[in-house]
C-alpha cells in the first residue's frame, strides 16, 4: 500500500515539528519542509494535504516568509495556522492588521460552525493556545467565518469549496484541549486519509529496504547504547546478521557504569547475535576536547571523533561499505536539515558529521522517526521494555550536560551527582511519572562552609521534565522531599560539589539538555 503524504511548510514557527508530531499520531505520515520548497517539487510529491505553520514575521511586510497564491488552487486542501492563516487571507484577498490586543497563552474559543469538518465533534467552547499580535480583520472572498473569541472577530474560518482551512490558534500545542481533535478531523474528513502509517508495517518495509540497499557488503553500527541506536542495531541485526558490526566507543562521557552495562546487553554474553566491539577511547576525547568551551564546537568535536574511531575499527575488520547511525528526525530538523527553522543545535550523527567519511554510505533507518515511534519500533521487534524506555541520552553524552571545558574530574563529579539523583528518583517511584531526569554540572563556583571550612566548589544543577514527544516539556513538579535528600547525598557523597539547584525551566524557551 501507497503511503500517504502529509506535508508540513514550515515557515520558522517553534511548533513545526510538533504540527508534523500530531498529524502522526492520526496515523498519516508527514515530513517538514521550508517554505523556499519549490512547487513543482511539493506537486511531484503528490501529497494528500499542506499544512502551513506559524511563524515570526507579519504577513503584510515586504520581506516576510511568503509562499505563491498557486499554492492555494491546486486543489490539494490546505491548514493554515496562525501565521499560515493569516498568509492564507492576505494572499487570497483578505485583511491582515496589527491587533489592539494581543492574545497569548490559553484562551476560550467559540466555534460557530459545528458542521464545519475541521471542528467536527469539538465542543461549542473549547481551550485553544493563542500566541499572535496580528489578526484577520477581513476574510478572504469565498471564506466563512467558523470560529472566534472575545478579542478576535476570526479564530477560524474556511473555504470548504476550495478546503482551505484557516485557524488563528495552535491546535498542535497540548494547552489545546481538542487540537489533536482537529488535526485528526483535516486530515481524515478533509484530505481523505485512511491512516496507513502503522509501525509494523515500517518495520517490516524497513528491514526489505536495509536488506536490498546492503546486498552482500558489511556495515559498521554505531552503537552508543540509548534507545536509537540501540533499536537500530537491532533492526540491522534481523536485516543482514552477521554481515553487521557493532561498534560501541566509551568517549568517557557516559553516565556511572554504562560502558560495562552497554556491554552485558549487546556483547557476547547478551542476549543478541551482534559482532560487539568495544572501544575505550576516554583518554583520546579528553585530550581532543582540552581547553574547549563552546557547545557547538564541543559536539562537533565529539561527533568528529566518533567517526574517526568508526573508521579506525573499520579497517581493522575489513571493507566496510555502510554506516549506520541511530539519527532520528527531531535530530534533523533541530539541525536545520527539515524546515525553516533557526539551528537549534547540531547532532554528532547529522550536523556534526566532518566532511569527509570513509564509507560508500550512511544508513539511518529511523530517520523518519520521532521519540516515541523509535520506541514502539523496538517493542514491536521484541526489544525489552527495560532497553526501549530507559531515561535518554544524547550522543555527545555528559559532554552537553558539563557546562564549559570537559575534563576528567569534571566528568566523574556529574556522573556521581548523576547517579544518586538517578537512585533517589526511582526509589521514589517517580521513574513512571516524569519523562526524563539528570544531573548537569554548571560552570559556576561558588563559596560554601563544610566542616566549618570555607569551601569554593561546584554547583550540579537538576533537571526533570514531563515531555511527550520530546519537543515540548514542563519542569517537573519533583517533591520538595526528594529534592532534599538528593541535595544532601550529592553534597556529601560527592567531593568538588557545595551547592545543587533545580533547573525550573521548560522548553521552549529553554532545551532539554544544558546545551
Amino acid at each position: 500500500m501507497k503511503r500517504e503524504l502529509v506535508i508540513v511548510l514550515d515557515f520558522g514557527g517553534q511548533y513545526n515539528q510538533l504540527v508534523a508530531r500530531r498529524v502522526r499520531e492520526c496515523s498519516v505520515y508527514c515530513e517538514i519542509y521550508s517554505y523556499k520548497t519549490g512547487l513543482e517539487k511539493i506537486k511531484g510529491m503528490n501529497p494528500k494535504g499542506i499544512i502551513l505553520t506559524g511563524g515570526p514575521s507579519s504577513c503584510y511586510e515586504e520581506d516576510s516568509a511568503r509562499y505563491p497564491r498557486e499554492l492555494f488552487e491546486l486543489g490539494i486542501p490546505v491548514l493554515g495556522l496562525c501565521y499560515g492563516a493569516q498568509l492564507m487571507m492576505h494572499e487570497l484577498g483578505g485583511k491582515v492588521e496589527r491587533a489592539a490586543v494581543r492574545e497569548y497563552g490559553k484562551t476560550e474559543v467559540l466555534i460557530d460552525r459545528a458542521d464545519s469538518k475541521v471542528f467536527r465533534g469539538v465542543q461549542e467552547k473549547t481551550v485553544c493556545w493563542m500566541s499572535h499580535f496580528d489578526y484577520i480583520s477581513q476574510t478572504a472572498p469565498g471564506f466563512e467565518v467558523t470560529a472566534h473569541t472575545a478579542d478576535c472577530p476570526v479564530a477560524a474560518a474556511e473555504d470548504e469549496s476550495r478546503k482551505l482551512y484557516a485557524i488563528q490558534f495552535h491546535p498542535e500545542v497540548l494547552h489545546t484541549a481538542e487540537g489533536t481533535k482537529m488535526i485528526n478531523n483535516f486530515v481524515k474528513h478533509v484530505c481523505g486519509c485512511g491512516g496507513n502509517w502503522k509501525m509494523d508495517t515500517f518495520v517490516e518495509n524497513s528491514i526489505r529496504e536495509i536488506r536490498a540497499k546492503v546486498g552482500k557488503g558489511k556495515v559498521l553500527c554505531a552503537l552508543s547504547g540509548g534507545v536509537d541506536s540501540s533499536v537500530a542495531a537491532v533492526m540491522l541485526s534481523k536485516a543482514i546478521g552477521s554481515q553487521l558490526t557493532c561498534v560501541f566507543v566509551d568517549h568517557g562521557l557516559l553516565r556511572k557504569n554504562e560502558g560495562d552495562e552497554v556491554e552485558a546487553v549487546f556483547g557476547p554474553e547478551g542476549p543478541y547475535d551482534l559482532n560487539f566491539i568495544r572501544v575505550n577511547a576516554q583518554e583520546r576525547f579528553y585530550d581532543r576536547l582540552a581547553g574547549i568551551e563552546e557547545p557547538e564546537e564541543k559536539r562537533k568535536i565529539i561527533g568528529e571523533e566518533f567517526i574517526r574511531v568508526f573508521e579506525e575499527e573499520a579497517k581493522k575488520i575489513g571493507a566496510v561499505d555502510f554506516l549506520v547511525q541511530g539519527t532520528i528526525y527531531p535530530d534533523v530538523v533541530e539541525s536545520g536539515l527539515g524546515g525553516e527553522s533557526a539551528v537549534i543545535k547540531s547532532h554528532h550523527n547529522v550536523g556534526g558529521l566532518p566532511d569527509y567519511v570513509d564509507f560508500k554510505e550512511i544508513i539511518e533507518p529511523l530517520r523518519d522517526l520521532f521519540k516515541d515511534e523509535v520506541r514502539k519500533a523496538g517493542l514491536e521487534m521484541g526489544i525489552p521494555e527495560k532497553l526501549v524506555f530507559r531515561q535518554p541520552f544524547p550522543g555527545p553524552g555528559l559532554g552537553i550536560r558539563i557546562i564549559g571545558e570537559i575534563t576528567a574530574e569534571k566528568v566523574k563529579i556529574v556522573q556521581d551527582a548523576d547517579a544518586i539523583y538517578r537512585e533517589e528518583m526511582d526509589a521514589a517511584g517517580m521513574k513512571a511519572t516524569v519523562g526524563q531526569y539528570f544531573a548537569a554540572l554548571t560552570n559556576m563556583r561558588s563559596v560554601g562552609v563544610m566542616g566549618d571550612e570555607r569551601t569554593y566548589d561546584y554547583a550540579v544543577a537538576l533537571r526533570a521534565v514531563n515531555t511527550i514527544d520530546f519537543m515540548t516539556a514542563e519542569a517537573a513538579e519533583v517533591p520538595y522531599a526528594v529534592l532534599n535528600k538528593v541535595m544532601s547525598r550529592i553534597i556529601n557523597e560527592v567531593r568538588g560539589v557545595n551547592r545543587v539547584m533545580y533547573d525550573l525551566t521548560s522548553k521552549p524557551p529553554g532545551t532539554i539538555e544544558f546545551e
